[in-house]
């Protein structure tokens, strides 16, 4: 079978392909980094705006929202070519992926320009509010209060895992508002900025990089917000987050597919170099990987076009859950294969283009350990098997 996209869609893509040959920063301007997701340099600011300006931000909203009403085929093909070039289009991937999409979908309109139309064009930065430490996978089991006074909300609780709370100027974070409703309902979403009093992100290290920090644990205390940054309806979070999530998982296949893809492809390199090209042990493990990018891609394939037919594509957690498994157990294999080179030879990994992050010109080793990230966020691997059980195959609980 061979697959191929309609000459509409080619089209589109060409003119992507030719957009951003034409307008992507140069190198040298692109040098200053940050380990903090909501921490974004100027220079990655600009290239989010030229981007936001062009429509070619987010293809599939609109055009007062950074898009061109493209369609989901369409946005699939983008994120095709930006995941060849290794390409972000924001360095601020919550707020561009999770935060501004839940305000064009549940917010107001004056919400949608006073939030979201800064965010997407990164005049603002966004950090994400939704694990605490007793609800992590279980964000149901959520206890950050958020009481209705007049006409603010006064917040008291702790949230985790917060990415670039403390650099992000606003923070869309899901609060009990109605302690005595099941735990599934009595949920709001709602937008509270950083500099508010109450307030208190503390930042720390991860176990890849334990002086960059990015995570945060998020404090607050009587902190006053006013009722009109509610996000959706009043005890309605759960639906604000289960949209959120969605758009979080809708293609997050295709990044696993392009990372492994890269991982493969620098793998060999690496292999031949080292004189472990030929090892039969090698081709079996090696092997094994190319069938599982494959049989990645072709799933994920046929769940698009089954949503394109408007049909339930079920796939979404399978996906998830075979994707990030897969380029962590391929990391794992390259990292054994180079011994200890793995810990400290990034030239193992192979280049990477100058609009990446930096997280991906690492060793096998620090790629090895990131890799978590993908089984965690989202939704932990142990989490997707039980709604791939309940849900797919119809298991009882």
């Amino acid at each position: 079978m061979k697959l191929r996209f309609d000459d509409e869609t080619e089209a589109f893509r060409a003119e992507f392909v030719t957009w951003l040959e034409a307008n992507m920063p140069d190198e040298s301007e692109t040098g200053e980094r940050s380990a903090s997701t909501a921490d974004v340099p100027e220079w990655a600011r600009r290239w989010q705006r030229t981007m936001f300006d062009a429509g070619w931000l987010v293809p599939s909203n609109p055009p007062e929202f950074g898009g061109r009403n493209a369609t989901l085929i369409e946005q699939f093909v983008y994120l095709e070519e930006l995941g060849k070039r290794h390409i972000y289009n924001s360095f601020n991937p919550q707020a561009l992926g999770i935060i501004a999409p839940s305000i064009l979908s549940f917010g107001t309109d004056e919400q949608k320009q006073k939030w979201a139309v800064p965010i997407l064009r990164a005049e603002m930065t966004a950090a994400l509010g939704m694990s605490e430490p007793d609800a992590g996978s279980d964000l149901a089991g959520l206890r950050t209060r958020a009481d209705l006074s007049g006409d603010v909300f006064v917040v008291n609780g702790q949230k985790v895992w917060t990415s670039g709370a403390h650099d992000a100027d606003v923070i869309l974070a899901f609060v009990r508002t109605d302690p005595d409703a099941p735990k599934h309902k009595g949920i709001s979403c709602i937008l509270i900025p950083t500099d508010t009093p109450g307030v208190n992100p503390r930042p720390f290290g991860s176990i890849v990089s334990p002086d960059d920090l990015d995570f945060n644990e998020v404090f607050f205390d009587d902190a006053e917000v006013p009722a009109e940054n509610l996000i959706g309806e009043l005890h309605q979070g759960w639906r604000v987050a289960n949209g959120s999530l969605g758009h979080e998982r809708a293609m997050l296949w295709l990044g696993f597919a392009e990372r492994m893809r890269d991982q493969l492809d620098h793998g060999a390199r690496a292999l031949r170099e080292h004189g472990l090209a030929d090892d039969p042990l090698v081709h079996d493990w090696y092997g094994r990987s190319v069938i599982d990018n494959e049989a990645l891609r072709l799933l994920g394939y046929r769940t698009l076009a089954k949503t394109r037919r408007g049909a339930e594509a079920t796939e979404q957690s399978i996906l998830k859950l075979f994707g990030s498994e897969a380029v962590q157990q391929n990391a794992l294999d390259l990292f054994e294969a180079f011994g200890p080179d793995s810990f400290d030879d990034t030239e193992l990994t192979g280049p990477f283009n100058h609009l990446h992050g930096d997280s991906f010109n690492a060793s096998w080793f620090e790629r090895y350990l990131r890799s978590f990230a993908g089984t965690i966020a989202g939704g932990t691997s142990q989490i997707q098997r039980n709604i791939v059980a309940e849900r797919v195959l119809g298991l009882p609980r």
